[in-house]
C-alpha cells in the first residue's frame, strides 16, 4: 500500500476539539480553585503534565506505525487490557471513590483501566471480524463471539460496577457489526437482548433506578439527585445565546457537581451560550462524519472496522454526555472526550485517533 499524506480535515477538527477542550478544562478546574487548592493542583497535573504530554507521544507514535501493527498484537492487548482491569479487585492497588472500585493507584498516579479496555475490545473485535471475513455472517462467527466477550467484559465491570462503560462498548460493538455487514435480523436480535438486560439492570441495581426516576422528574429530588441535573440546566439556560463569557462561569463555583468532570458541557454552555455550545457539538458531528468516510475508504476490512469502531466510540461517549447534561438522557457519569478531567481517557484517545489519521494516509482515494 501506499501511504498518502494524512487527512488534513480530521487532523484539523481533532486539533479544535482538543484546544477548545484544554481551554474550557482549566476553566471549569477553577472551581475545584475555589474549594481546595489541593484538588485544583492534583486534577491540572493529571490532565496537563501527564496526561496532554503522554497522549500527544501516543498520537506521534500511532500516526506513524502502520496501523497492521495493532492487528498483530490484538489478543494480547485486549487480555492485557482484561488482566489490568481486574487489578482494581487487587487490595492495596484498587481505590474506592464515591461506592465504585474502578481506579488503580500507584504512589501519586491513580487511573481507570476500563479506558484501557475499551480501547483492547475495539482492536481484538476488529481483528476478529477481520479475520472472520464473510463468515461474520454467520451467527457463530460474528454474533456469539460478540456476545461472549460481553459476557467476560461483564463479570469485570458490573463488580465495580461501571454500566457507562459497559453500554458504550456494547454500542460500539453493535456499531461494528454492522460495518462487517452482519445480518440486519442478528443486529436486530443483539440490540433486543442489549435492551432487555439494561431493562434488567435497571429493575434490579438501586443507584440506575435513581437515575431514571430523576430522568423522568429532575425536580422530585432537587437537592439529592436531581441536584446535577438542576445545577445543569440552570448553567446552561444563564448562557443565554453568547454566553457569560470565558471564566465567567457562576455555576463551577460551589454549585455544579464536577464542574471539569462530566459536567464541563454545562459550563461550556453557561460560558460560551447556545452559539458556543452548538459550535462544540458541530465539531463533534464533523469528527464524526470525517472519521467514517476514513473508514469506508480504508484499504481493507481491519483498518474499516478499527477506525470505524474508534469513531463510533468517541461519538457515542460525547454525545451521551451531552444527551446527559441537557436532560435528554438519565445521567450517566461518562466524561466529555478530549474535554472532561481525565488523563487516561485524554491519553488513550489521542492515540486512537492517531490510528485512524494512520489509516486515512492509505485510503483508496483522496477524499
Amino acid at each position: 500500500m501506499k501511504e498518502k499524506k494524512v487527512d488534513k480535515f480530521l487532523l484539523i477538527t481533532f486539533f479544535l476539539l482538543l484546544i477548545v477542550g484544554l481551554f474550557m478544562f482549566f476553566s471549569s478546574s477553577l472551581g475545584i480553585l475555589a474549594r481546595k487548592e489541593s484538588a485544583f493542583y492534583a486534577v491540572i497535573i493529571s490532565q496537563l503534565a501527564l496526561g496532554l504530554p503522554l497522549g500527544l507521544l501516543g498520537f506521534y507514535f500511532a500516526l506513524k506505525v502502520n496501523f497492521k501493527f495493532w492487528k498483530k498484537y490484538s489478543f494480547y492487548i485486549f487480555l492485557g487490557s482484561i488482566l489490568l482491569t481486574l487489578a482494581v479487585f487487587i487490595p492495596f492497588l484498587g481505590v474506592d471513590h464515591q461506592g465504585a472500585r474502578r481506579w488503580i493507584d500507584i504512589g501519586p498516579v491513580s487511573f481507570q483501566p476500563v479506558e484501557f479496555l475499551k480501547f483492547g475490545f475495539i482492536i481484538y473485535f476488529s481483528a476478529w471480524l477481520s479475520w472472520a471475513k464473510t463468515r461474520a455472517k454467520d451467527f457463530r462467527f460474528g454474533i456469539l463471539p460478540f456476545f461472549i466477550m460481553l459476557a467476560v467484559i461483564a463479570l469485570v465491570l458490573f463488580n465495580q460496577p461501571d454500566t457507562k462503560s459497559f453500554i458504550l462498548i456494547f454500542v460500539t460493538g453493535v456499531g461494528m457489526l454492522f460495518l462487517s455487514e452482519v445480518p440486519f435480523k442478528y443486529i436486530f436480535i443483539t440490540g433486543l437482548v442489549g435492551l432487555v438486560t439494561l431493562a434488567s439492570l435497571v429493575m434490579y441495581v438501586p443507584y440506575l433506578q435513581s437515575r431514571v426516576k430523576t430522568f423522568i422528574d429532575p425536580a422530585n429530588d432537587p437537592r439529592g439527585s436531581g441536584y446535577q441535573i438542576q445545577q445543569s440546566m440552570i448553567a446552561i439556560g444563564s448562557g443565554g445565546l453568547f454566553g457569560r463569557g470565558y471564566g465567567q462561569s457562576v455555576q463551577k463555583f460551589n454549585y455544579l457537581p464536577e464542574p471539569q468532570g462530566d459536567s464541563i458541557f454545562a459550563i461550556i454552555g453557561e460560558e460560551l451560550g447556545f452559539i458556543g455550545a452548538s459550535g462544540v457539538v458541530l465539531l463533534y458531528l464533523l469528527f464524526a462524519m470525517r472519521g467514517m468516510k476514513v473508514a469506508k475508504l480504508a484499504p481493507d476490512s481491519f483498518g474499516r472496522l478499527l477506525a470505524g469502531g474508534i469513531v463510533i466510540m468517541i461519538t457515542a461517549q460525547s454525545f451521551l454526555n451531552i444527551a446527559s447534561i441537557t436532560g435528554v438522557f438519565p445521567l450517566t457519569g461518562v466524561p466529555l472526550v478530549f474535554m472532561s478531567h481525565g488523563g487516561t481517557s485524554l491519553m488513550i484517545y489521542m492515540v486512537a485517533v492517531g490510528i485512524v489519521l494512520n489509516i486515512s494516509k492509505f485510503q483508496k482515494k483522496n477524499i
